[in-house]
């Protein structure tokens, strides 16, 4: 849903509220839907990818990134889906086993969503969750093509790469965890290039980076407001 994403945030004011958000897709159409159960359903879904209130941490950080970064804005689309989307991360294993030029076969898509969910989906929904899928890898950039679906690399931004560590920082990892956890990996770049993003990141003031002797070190608590960096340390 990234095309509903980027015209929602640029209809919207940029400290607009969850309320707001709501008004806009059911009330004043601005995605426009054809019918207003179109219009709730896309709301619905929209607040499950993500969230869309200001009051959740993920949410204010990927809105914050979004209007500092254009160019990064499909890949802030793709880390905070994946936070929110279980079946999706799912998805995520056969485009990380791609190399650039392969072409994707959907029965290995379709494997390993059965081996995770059992039975818990039928073929339809399992068809259903394939195209989903494949049409966000496309729109992240992970794939290209209409029909066949071809692997390519991305290339991150210093935000984006700032966005990917928040997110692993706030799952736990630490050090040089966070350039090995799932929203570092679908950035398709070697851990010492991100880095190098993420040193021009703390240029930009996103976050803070040290390094020596081999150890390294991140501090997210520029994105972070002060609850949150106290509800962290408290969770610690």
């Amino acid at each position: 849903m990234l095309d509903e994403l980027s015209l929602l945030l640029r209809e919207c004011v940029e400290n607009a509220t969850r309320d707001d958000y709501i008004t806009a897709i059911i009330d004043n159409n601005c995605l426009g839907k054809r019918t207003a159960a179109t219009r709730r359903l896309t709301s619905q879904r929209m607040r499950e990818l993500y969230a869309l209130d200001p009051s959740l941490l993920i949410f204010r950080v990927l809105r914050y990134c979004w209007y500092a970064d254009e160019n990064g804005r499909p890949l802030l689309a793709l880390l905070t889906a994946l936070a929110r989307d279980p079946l999706l991360r799912i998805t995520s294993l056969p485009i990380l086993r791609m190399q650039p030029g392969e072409e994707l076969a959907r029965q290995q898509m379709i494997d390993v969503l059965r081996e995770s969910t059992g039975s818990r989906l039928n073929d339809s929904t399992l068809d259903k969750v394939v195209r989903n899928a494949s049409s966000t890898w496309t729109q992240s950039g992970h794939l290209k093509g209409r029909v066949r679906k071809i692997r390519q690399k991305v290339d991150p931004t210093p935000v984006v790469t700032a966005y990917a560590l928040l997110i692993g920082y706030l799952l736990g990892a630490r050090g040089h965890g966070l350039f090995k956890t799932l929203w570092a990996k679908v950035l398709d770049t070697p851990s010492e290039e991100l880095v190098s993003l993420a040193v021009d990141a703390k240029r930009l003031g996103f976050l803070d980076i040290s390094y020596a002797g081999g150890m390294i070190e991140i501090s997210v608590d520029r994105m972070l407001t002060g609850a949150e960096r106290r509800l962290i340390r408290e969770q610690n």
